[in-house]
């Protein structure tokens, strides 16, 4: 492994111990080295108002937004530079915002995914993102990349990567979306729970539902594509979890609805001692308002 230029969790000055030394626009979240075989990525609240929000989806996975503000994303500039900079022997380092002008070294990356989900610009206007899929250098991730591969070139149309044909604005809304079981957002879901139904531990992905806790039918913007309102479930639980006949404590322990005789969920293999292990605090709030359709539903 070759050596880092830079120290895990050290701030750093942007534009004075990076750019200046490396090159690199100091004004890009991308930005590719043009003396150096670097690409340095930036994340941090600011980019929210564009429609850019990313995060680890779990220790090893971090899912980075592309760049450009407006319009429709395309594999052009620095998102081209990172979808082939392993063919392209460039090394990724990924750094967090502190605070103005000050950025923390958190990892080197390599990418092995990505996908595209709907999102706004910076003028609120729906357009289509790119999600990548990083993965920290050297860690193993039991996934299998479904629609890129980084050996292979790409389309900069994202439409036409996705074999589809650009729909019309009335056709638009939700054609290409990050709606449950669809693109980026269901990766995410599959990074988030480390690729095994969260109660059962079953772990062939081609079979696991990535569902929301909060219906998206009555999420918000921001909850649609919140990883934490996600969940990886096996056909079974996922149906029970659909239709509010199974919920869960904060503790994770499994509820079961009186509207169904316990023989019955005998039956189908639901015991009632089932338990999630790894839930966040901010599962915890799509959990709360899941239990009161749960309870209304009784």
């Amino acid at each position: 492994m070759q050596k880092l230029p830079f120290i895990p969790n050290q701030i750093y000055n942007r534009r004075a111990d990076i750019h200046a030394l490396f090159g690199g626009s100091w004004q890009s979240g991308i930005a590719p080295s043009a003396n150096f075989p670097y690409i340095f990525i930036f994340s941090g609240k600011s980019g929210h108002q564009h429609g850019y929000k990313d995060g680890w989806d779990n220790p090893n996975v971090f899912s980075y937004t592309g760049e450009g503000q407006s319009g429709d994303m395309e594999f052009s500039r620095g998102n081209l530079a990172l979808r082939d900079h392993l063919i392209n022997g460039k090394r990724v380092f990924l750094f967090e915002s502190e605070s103005k002008g000050f950025v923390r070294f958190i990892s080197e990356v390599e990418f092995f995914d990505a996908d595209y989900f709907e999102t706004h610009d910076t003028t609120g206007n729906t357009r289509i993102g790119i999600k990548f899929f990083f993965k920290r250098l050297g860690a193993h991730v039991p996934y299998q990349a479904t629609l890129f591969d980084h050996n292979a070139k790409y389309a900069a149309d994202p439409f036409e990567a996705l074999k589809i044909i650009p729909p019309n604005e009335t056709e638009r809304k939700g054609l290409v979306t990050s709606r449950v079981g669809q693109g980026a957002y269901r990766k995410r879901i599959i990074h988030r729970w480390e690729y095994k139904c969260a109660v059962t531990g079953f772990d062939k992905l081609n079979v696991l539902i990535a569902s929301h806790i909060e219906p998206w039918a009555t999420s918000n913007d921001n909850e649609k594509l919140d990883v934490h309102n996600g969940i990886l479930l096996s056909p079974t639980y996922d149906a029970l979890f659909d239709r509010h006949l199974i919920t869960f404590e904060n503790s994770g322990k499994i509820i079961l609805s009186d509207t169904i005789e316990t023989s019955a969920f005998e039956k189908i293999g639901v015991t009632g001692k089932e338990k999630i292990r790894n839930l966040s605090e901010f599962n915890n709030e799509y959990l709360d308002r899941h239990r009161i359709r749960f309870n209304n539903n009784k």
